[in-house]
């Protein structure tokens, strides 16, 4: 998993509610486990004007000009602004593998689904809880202005936007930790790998006809 320390990046506004996670990666998309390639197919049914099935040519598929994150002007964005109770419905994790493949690094919300919530942070992606009034007014500023931009220290527990206002948020000090760190599940395992070695060392002479 990638560090995450600070990020100066294009936001790009989802103004919908109750996003789910079969609308951020559609179901017949979990065939694979391989946490990589969902990007194309991220709010696939949304992005698109037809069916999308895995194995299909996304370049040569019919973009639907309606759809926000599709506009020229918030290419590149790797902040999501959104609504209440992102990431609700099913608990795949598919859904911020999906997201963080199509670049995006930090999620705003005024509120999320727990088991999202959780795997976002498991995945390298930083969701952060704001109330509803400063939500609306980042929605406000991304939509008055091109090319609007956040600067997200995770360290600091800070947003800074074009204005100069600093908008502080909250974040588990464990969780920080980790991401600030690039440290997944397996990762912080990993930390113990000694002990995990002598360990297994120890038992091998205690019960061999365990790793016979």
């Amino acid at each position: 998993m990638d560090r995450f320390e600070k990020l100066d990046a294009i936001v790009a506004p989802l103004d919908r509610a109750n996003v789910d996670t079969d609308a951020i990666i559609p179901k017949q998309f979990l065939k694979s486990i391989k946490r990589s390639g969902f990007g194309p197919n991220a709010f696939d049914e949304w992005r698109y004007l037809d069916h999308g099935e895995p194995g299909m040519d996304n370049s040569q598929r019919p973009v639907n000009p309606d759809f926000v994150l599709n506009l020229p002007r918030y290419a590149g964005a790797e902040v999501l602004l959104a609504r209440d109770n992102f990431g609700c419905g099913s608990s795949r994790e598919h859904a911020p593998w999906a997201l963080l493949d199509q670049g995006f690094k930090v999620i705003i919300a005024p509120s999320f689904a727990d088991i999202f919530f959780n795997n976002c942070f498991k995945n390298g992606i930083l969701p952060i809880v704001l109330s509803a009034e400063k939500v609306d007014q980042l929605f406000r500023e991304t939509e008055a202005s091109e090319g609007y931009q956040l600067i997200v220290d995770l360290e600091a527990q800070a947003i800074t936007t074009p204005s100069g206002e600093t908008i502080a948020f909250d974040v588990d000090s464990f969780r920080k930790h980790c991401l600030m760190n690039g440290l997944d599940d397996i990762g912080l395992t990993l930390q113990h790998v000694d002990d995990i070695k002598a360990y297994e060392e120890k038992r091998a002479i205690e019960a061999p006809w365990l790793f016979a």
